[in-house]
């Protein structure tokens, strides 16, 4: 069963952070207005392309990313028992709880889509398009290390009178 809830907890943050990665990108196709020809003339984009980017987004945030999201936490949690205990684990969580993070700041983008509004600062879309990917070599790379941050704890004292 520990090799059945760890595969598809890595299949499920696969597919989850696949969406961190596409997501921001699809959310600055919003704010292209225009196409460039091959000429390098400005003309009007399709007039459908906004509808379809929106389905898209809502698509992929809710039907994919969060149901991917979700089962990557529990079952996450669900193998922490299993885990060898140790700062690396904790400084897993801290990362995991960054992709939350970012995660939520990108339906917030998609509910400002649907309004008609940018997804937000130009500056944070940028970062959000780029963090999932640090984030995913830094889960890689803590994960597989395991690196002892700590020393070990020292046993506990003996009880008295035992």
């Amino acid at each position: 069963m520990y090799f059945w809830m760890k595969v598809l907890h890595i299949a499920a943050m696969s597919v989850w952070f696949s969406g961190l990665l596409l997501l921001p990108r699809l959310l600055r196709c919003r704010a292209a207005t225009g196409v460039a020809t091959q000429t390098g003339h400005w003309v009007e984009a399709d007039p459908a392309m906004p509808e379809f980017e929106l389905r898209a987004a809502r698509l992929l945030y809710f039907r994919v990313m969060s149901p991917a999201g979700v089962v990557t936490v529990a079952l996450g949690l669900a193998l922490v028992p299993f885990a060898e205990p140790g700062a690396w684990l904790v400084l897993k969580l801290a990362v995991v709880a960054f992709a939350v993070m970012i995660h939520l700041y990108l339906g917030v983008g998609v509910q400002r889509f649907e309004q008609g509004r940018a997804p937000g600062a130009a500056w944070l879309q940028r970062l959000a398009g780029w963090a999932p990917l640090i984030l995913l070599v830094a889960l890689a790379g803590i994960t597989g290390g395991k690196p002892v941050t700590v020393p070990p704890l020292p046993p506990p004292p003996m009880a008295a009178g035992g």
